[in-house]
């Protein structure tokens, strides 16, 4: 759930009186495209995509115009402009029209949760206008502040001062950044980055902030983001089928979280808990097909769904199915697992066999019951597989389904596929 440039970007920021450019949508007529460029001698053509995409200006989707003829001509290049990789790319649905703010400085900002600090944390850069990431480190600032007392102006302060930051755009930042944590707090904004915020000189030489660009990212569970009135559309634009699927399985408990992270990948994790997951993507790297957290002692039903959708949509094309997650407080295993080996027999009843080889990690309530469940159904479908207990390490499961993703890609995919009478396609050796 993420949102993407000025055209809702500076809503939002108006609700907490953020200084940004005047701002222009698609609808706008040449007669206020005129005005606009008259009244600022320049300004900035952006395509709309909804969503947080990155690197327009790399990819040439950002232009400039100081006439109308001008303005109009990348009007029509960018309009329905297409951004993104092969696996997903977005088009634009318009453009935006924005005012362009002369300034000899730019910062970067940004306020998201750490696990390095277990707080929110503030990252500021006076060298904005750039990947964060291509920016030396001694050259940004990383400040965890308590979400009890907010971003305080001192904090900003004194990060900028560590930077050794130009004196004249310490106080205006100092004076305005600390409102981008109400707008994080106050609204179900789980991390915000704006990039850059150009410090443009006001009538009587004093800088004024102005943010030139916007992205987000919601906490879909959190009922705070209600309060924005964005457009219901808005926030799942960016969902592959797959993920809309799972999405619609949502409960209260937040359950379902969900994205693809390689269509091409060759296993298939549902991951129980937020932890396991961290470490399962990180281990498995591009091999993955999916990053996924479905814990929260899901009822029957609904996993029974989660995993036929998962099964429908990428089960054909991976070499391992990897269930797995760390040693549940409430999570009923036996529920889970029933519901999984129902969903894997299913699939199998309507869609045929597909070469598999099975690897499990888990521990919680009704443990032995949940893996002896599992177990029968995959030997019923004559599968190859490892059930791992609670004394097993997460990663030591994980690096186990890597070597059996190796072995299916060496050969084993073949032998796996002769067993079941059927041919090993959907993988490319």
């Amino acid at each position: 759930m993420q949102l993407g440039g000025m055209l809702y970007g500076s809503k939002l920021l108006k609700m907490i009186d953020f200084p940004h450019p005047e701002v222009l949508g698609p609808e706008a007529t040449n007669a206020e495209i005129k005005d606009l460029i008259d009244r600022h001698r320049k300004i900035v053509i952006k395509p709309v995509f909804y969503g947080a995409l990155g690197k327009k200006g790399k990819a040439g989707l950002v232009a400039s115009a100081d006439h109308l003829a001008q303005a109009l001509r990348e009007k029509e290049r960018l309009f329905f402009a297409e951004h993104g990789s092969d696996e997903r790319k977005v088009k634009a649905s318009g453009v935006t029209y924005e005012a362009f703010v002369p300034s000899e400085h730019e910062v970067y900002v940004s306020i998201s949760d750490s696990t390095r600090f277990r707080a929110p944390t503030l990252t500021i850069t006076h060298h904005g206008g750039v990947d964060v990431e291509d920016v030396d480190a001694d050259r940004v600032a990383q400040v965890p502040f308590d979400p009890l007392t907010g971003l305080k102006a001192f904090v900003i302060s004194n990060a900028l001062s560590d930077l050794k930051a130009p004196r004249q755009i310490v106080s205006p930042l100092a004076q305005y950044l600390p409102r981008l944590w109400d707008l994080v707090h106050g609204f179900g904004i789980s991390s915000l980055e704006i990039n850059p915020i150009r410090l443009g000189e006001e009538s009587a030489g004093r800088l004024l902030p102005m943010a030139c660009d916007f992205k987000c990212a919601f906490d879909r569970d959190d009922t705070r983001t209600g309060r924005l009135d964005l457009p219901a559309d808005l926030l799942s634009y960016d969902l592959s089928e797959f993920e809309a699927e799972i999405n619609k399985l949502r409960t209260h408990q937040g359950q379902s979280d969900v994205y693809v992270v390689n269509p091409g990948g060759t296993v298939l994790a549902p991951t129980f808990g937020g932890g396991a997951n961290s470490l399962v993507s990180e281990i498995l790297g591009d091999d993955a097909i999916i990053s996924s957290d479905f814990g929260g002692n899901p009822p029957y039903t609904k996993m029974r769904d989660v995993a036929r959708s998962c099964f429908s949509h990428w089960l054909m094309g991976a070499n391992v199915l990897l269930i797995i997650g760390g040693k549940s407080n409430n999570t009923d295993i036996f529920t889970t697992f029933k519901a999984m080996a129902d969903a894997l027999r299913a699939h199998f009843g309507e869609c045929g066999p597909t070469p598999l080889y099975v690897v499990v990690g888990r521990g919680g309530p009704n443990l032995v019951q949940g893996m002896a469940a599992l177990r029968d159904t995959v030997d019923e479908l004559r599968l190859p597989y490892r059930f791992f207990g609670p004394d097993s390490a997460i990663g030591e499961v994980v690096n186990y389904a890597r070597e059996a993703d190796q072995w299916m890609k060496n050969g084993g995919r073949e032998l796996v596929a002769r067993s079941l009478g059927v041919e090993p396609v959907g993988i490319d050796a």
